[in-house]
């Protein structure tokens, strides 16, 4: 892919993962990747499984698995790594982002700074 880059990465753990969403139903595609306002850290990630693309979402194609990301979400997103653990207490995926700045006790809110958009034409090359 000349002169694009790659918003995230994806772990072997959330491929899997995502691989079992898709093959649990013909009508998925994939996994959208979003941010929202909300929670005490001031935004939360977003997850939806993708059945109608949208053409202008940024399109991650990582270890046999698709992700689309929300164009909303890029600048804030771009270089995490997008895991998927189980604890003895939960299940669910995880982003290791380096935008993020602080995260909420509760886990599920962060503070994001979103990366220069001018940075974006020196990774395009």
């Amino acid at each position: 892919m000349v002169g694009k880059f790659q918003v995230l990465s994806v772990t072997d753990e959330a491929a899997e993962r995502i691989s079992a969403l898709v093959a649990a139903s013909e009508d998925v595609k994939g996994i959208r990747v979003g941010v929202k306002n909300g929670g005490c850290a001031g935004m939360e990630y977003v997850l939806d499984k993708v059945t109608d693309i949208d053409p202008a979402d940024d399109v991650v194609e990582d270890k046999g698995v698709t992700v689309f990301v929300d164009p909303k979400a890029v600048l804030f997103l771009l270089g995490t790594e997008m895991g998927y653990e189980v604890t003895k207490f939960r299940s669910g995926f995880t982003f290791n982002n380096p935008n993020q700045s602080s995260a909420c006790g509760c886990g599920d809110s962060v503070a994001l700074t979103p990366v220069d958009p001018s940075a974006l034409e020196t990774m395009r090359g």
